[in-house]
């Protein structure tokens, strides 16, 4: 009896942990028009106070508020970064939140940055850059940790918290960048995450 229970449970967990893993791979859509219209809000700051965090130094560049579509989400596991940050999100607002057009490009996320590329430009590419970004999320505690990793490509997302710079020690350093406009090495938010989540289409 004892082991017929003990298979029964092992049944059932399986099952749970398949439907976990559908579930996760799960592309959210809601169909086309413009799902996150508003541009990352930003505040810059000078002389913020300083404080520690995970044997980690943390200085606030920006006070930063988010509501965007995931284009793209992606867990890291090895290094110091992913100690701070395991989780990048690539996210769009404005156009780049709208399905017809994100459709149309292909992304992806590879050692922390966001890639992409398209067969023709549903919008222009400026408006791809300036409107779409990579971003490195610090959770601040626990449950925004796992928040963070129950994003889907496709949900909307609403954060907020502040751009850092984080010093180590033994003078290793990670910067945020502080503007939209750029592309490439140095361009991807890292964010400070003090409040996050998932939401739906008002």
């Amino acid at each position: 009896m004892i082991k017929k229970a003990s298979l029964s449970i092992l049944t059932v967990l399986i099952i749970l942990g398949m439907i976990f893993w559908w579930q996760s791979g799960r592309v959210v859509t809601y169909g086309p028009g413009i799902m996150a219209p508003n541009e990352p809000v930003q505040l810059n700051l000078n002389a913020a106070e300083v404080f520690d965090f995970e044997n980690y130094r943390l200085t606030p560049l920006a006070d930063f508020e988010v509501h965007a579509r995931v284009l793209s989400s992606k867990r890291y596991k090895r290094g110091r970064e992913a100690d701070l940050s395991p989780v990048d999100l690539a996210l769009g607002w404005g156009r780049m939140s709208d399905e017809t057009v994100i459709d149309q490009i292909h992304i992806r996320q590879l050692n922390r940055f966001y890639l992409w590329r398209v067969k023709q430009f549903p919008i222009p590419q400026r408006e791809i850059e300036t409107h779409s970004a990579n971003m490195h999320m610090v959770p601040a505690n626990d449950q925004i940790k796992r928040e963070l990793k129950r994003v889907r490509k496709g949900d909307l997302v609403s954060f907020s918290g502040k751009l850092v710079r984080i010093d180590a020690p033994d003078g290793w350093r990670w910067t945020s960048s502080l503007t939209r406009t750029d592309t490439g090495n140095g361009a991807c938010e890292l964010v400070y995450v003090k409040g996050f989540k998932i939401t739906t289409p008002e």
